[in-house]
């Protein structure tokens, strides 16, 4: 027998090739199934680099029969093998001068993809095609197997008939597709299926007359997975995305989404990729709106260009067709409590001492509880500048710049700022200690428009002054044995030592200066104000400890806890309109502790005291626990001074193998009401996840409450169906992982 190539049935590979060709996961698994082979390996699998244009082709059988010239007959368990290519029958006859073949009985074939049975087989070596009849088979690297009546294989191009597709072994067909046929084209890697039918648990849920898909895992146009999910505020919301594969190195994905309150909406992403830039515009709109009577849109893009190996520039532009968007449309507090978007463009440089940016912001409003002209100052331009070069191991110089024009339109006020910072630091230090003195000076100049102009009417200000501060510190250590274990534990003093001489700056506008949240870097800062428009006098001193405990075998951190405070030698005198005067005395006491009772359980605690008032201003509480199977449960209490008093709790807990619930509940302790309860299961069966939620959220503060439910269907291999659950649990439950 001539040897020449097995060509069987690498066309079963393209009923799988829609699904496999958008994984980029690790294959699933049949952990969950009691019995996931479908066909036993029929032989020790070859290599899969086994070459096969290079490989023999071998037939052997039990007996061989050549009493016809034209025709050669193996008996008797014949198995043809050619490369990884593994084919066995009971009889195989070969006719020479039309090289052709045909089984006699059963046929089992296997290779390094895909194993399989059929009734019977023959070929047509000439005319390179292949068929077989009552095939049944199961892909070896991926889940997957099915049946297929009749399968043809004619060069590239292959055609199934009868055919199905599952994950589920045979015994568990939770689901399955079904075609009446199936052509496949290896050499433009697609397929096209007529009359099909999704099955799940038997039962018809989606039928398709046509449906045309790849068979590899190159990007092809095509419809995505549905979203349907619905609440109080828009109704039933369905989004049905069209990917558009218009060229290797840009696509587009459009997003029909109709809101049964609201109407139809249309979302766009634009994605580009080229040698020296890439970015992504995204866009919606709504055509008059049924609920507002308005047209609602919003528009995006985040562009970036690599301009050489220094320099790059990039754009940040977004835009909101109104005050109530976010609020509308957004899914959670963090989206829908949006008060200002930021469009930005510039270019951006750095180095190995220095770093330099040239942009322009400007802010719109996105929130109604914000006014008309609240909006910050836009920078049109802003430049930077920042240089550090150490010159010896103990000498540091440095330069902080920044020019500004700013400028706000709905109050007629606009200004130019400069500010410049030239510094020299000292790092003198051991192994076990350190001192860095710092000498800095900071010199800032306006020109303002006539109606930021002072009482005098100058349009002019100039402020300078020096900074002077001494960073200080220690590092001691010991071990020692708890519980049978080795462990070190530190002790970490840090002083730090500020002078800034007062000056009156109350004639100086304020274009984007605030105060700083106070905090733990609070205590080592040299201002407590951020932007140039204030500079805080200072003669203070920050004391503070800290301790660490370290596992001696691992190195893991078992305990660390701060405790610090600023104490004022002169009263601080700068302060913003408005704003209350700090204390004659010092700071709040600020400690930190976060504490690992196990490998997988971790506290923590944050508390802020005032001495003066003898009130706590801020106090934290969290606490986290990870168990078997990916379940956590988090647990946290939040108390800011006339701000905020919240508790948040949250879960997941895996019941047993197939069953998991989830749970959060987010209740302000101020306003008594819940700010986001949340509560569903997962059901994940063999070949198949359900996942259920339902969800009573506010969208903003002093809102009312609003109501969602969410169910996803995760078909194992294939994709999911219905609102993706993932990234709702991301945000809600810290340690979720899908």
């Amino acid at each position: 027998m001539r040897r020449s190539r097995l060509r069987l049935l690498p066309l079963c590979l393209a009923i799988s090739g829609a699904v496999h060709a958008q994984e980029t996961a690790p294959p699933p698994t049949w952990l969950l199934c009691a019995n996931p082979q479908t066909l036993p390996w029929f032989v020790e699998p070859a290599p899969a680099a086994v070459d096969r244009d290079q490989a023999p082709s071998d037939v052997v059988g039990d007996s061989l029969d050549l009493k016809k010239d034209e025709q050669t007959a193996f008996t008797g368990n014949v198995v043809l093998t050619h490369g990884d290519q593994w084919l066995h029958t009971d009889r195989l006859t070969y006719t020479h001068p039309s090289e052709t073949f045909v089984t006699e009985g059963p046929v089992q074939y296997q290779d390094h993809a895909v194993r399989l049975t059929a009734d019977k087989a023959a070929g047509d070596q000439k005319a390179d095609t292949v068929s077989l009849d009552g095939v049944t088979y199961q892909f070896n690297q991926q889940l997957g197997n099915g049946t297929a009546g009749r399968a043809v294989m004619a060069g590239e191009v292959g055609e199934l008939s009868t055919a199905t597709y599952s994950t589920c072994p045979p015994d568990q067909q939770q689901w399955q597709f079904s075609a009446s046929r199936i052509k496949i084209n290896n050499e433009t890697s697609t397929g096209v299926a007529t009359n099909v039918t999704l099955r799940l648990g038997g039962i018809p849920v989606i039928w398709l007359p046509v449906i045309s898909f790849p068979t590899d895992n190159k990007r092809r146009t095509g419809v995505l997975s549905p979203t349907i999910g619905r609440d109080d505020r828009n109704g039933l919301d369905i989004k049905l995305p069209v990917y558009l594969n218009l060229a290797p190195n840009y696509d587009a994905t459009l997003t029909p989404r109709w809101l049964s309150k609201r109407g139809l909406m249309l979302d766009s992403e634009f994605r580009y990729l080229f040698p020296n830039s890439h970015g992504v515009f995204q866009g919606t709109y709504l055509p008059n709106d049924d609920v507002s009577g308005d047209d609602r849109s919003y528009l995006s893009l985040d562009h970036i260009t690599t301009l050489n190996r220094h320099w790059y520039a990039s754009a940040n532009l977004h835009h909101v067709s109104d005050v109530d968007y976010f609020a509308d449309f957004g899914d959670s507090i963090a989206n829908t409590s949006i008060s200002l978007i930021e469009s930005q463009v510039g270019i951006y440089g750095r180095g190995k001492y220095w770093s330099a940016s040239l942009n322009a912001q400007q802010w719109q409003i996105a929130n109604a509880l914000i006014a008309p002209g609240d909006e910050p100052y836009r920078r049109l331009p802003r430049l930077q500048a920042n240089a550090h070069r150490p010159f010896t191991h103990w000498l540091e110089a440095g330069l902080s710049a920044e020019a500004v024009r700013f400028n706000h339109g709905s109050r007629d006020a606009s200004g130019n700022r400069i500010d410049l910072r030239p510094y020299l630091r000292f790092p003198l230090g051991g192994s076990a200690w350190y001192i860095t003195p710092e000498l800095a000076w900071r010199y800032t100049a306006y020109s303002v428009s006539d109606t930021l102009a002072d009482s005098a009417g100058d349009t002019s200000f100039t402020r300078s002054l020096p900074i002077v501060s001494v960073d200080a510190g220690a590092y001691f250590e010991r071990n020692f044995d708890w519980g049978g274990k080795g462990y070190v534990q530190t002790l970490e003093p840090r002083l730090y030592y500020l002078r800034v001489p007062y000056r009156d700056q109350d004639d100086l506008p304020l274009f984007d200066t605030a105060e700083l949240t106070y905090g733990w870097t609070s205590l080592f800062r040299d201002n407590r104000f951020g932007g140039a428009d204030r500079q805080a006098d200072a003669n203070q001193a920050t004391l503070a400890l800290g301790t660490r405990i370290l596992s001696s075998s691992d190195g893991r951190e078992r305990l660390s806890a701060s405790i610090g405070r600023i104490t004022y030698f002169d009263t601080p005198r700068v302060t913003l309109p408005g704003s209350l005067p700090l204390s004659d005395n010092g700071s709040a006491w600020i400690a930190t502790t976060d504490l690992a009772l196990t490998d997988g359980w971790n506290v923590g605690f944050t508390q802020q005291w005032d001495p003066d008032t003898r009130k706590t201003d801020l106090s934290s509480v969290r606490s986290q626990v990870r168990f078997r199977g990916g379940g956590v449960f988090n647990a946290a209490y939040r108390y800011r001074r006339d701000l905020l008093e919240q508790t948040d709790l949250s879960f997941v807990v895996p019941v047993n193998r197939n069953w998991s619930v989830y749970g959060r509940w987010n209740y302000s302790l101020r306003d008594n009401q819940t700010l986001e309860a949340l509560a569903g299961f997962e059901r994940r069966g063999c070949c198949v996840a359900v996942r259920l939620l339902g969800r009573q959220y506010i969208r903003s503060f002093n809102s009312r409450q609003n109501l969602g439910l969410y169910l996803e269907i995760e078909l194992t291999g294939l994709g999911s169906f219905g609102r993706d659950t993932a990234r709702l649990l991301d945000n809600a439950i810290l340690g979720y992982t899908r």
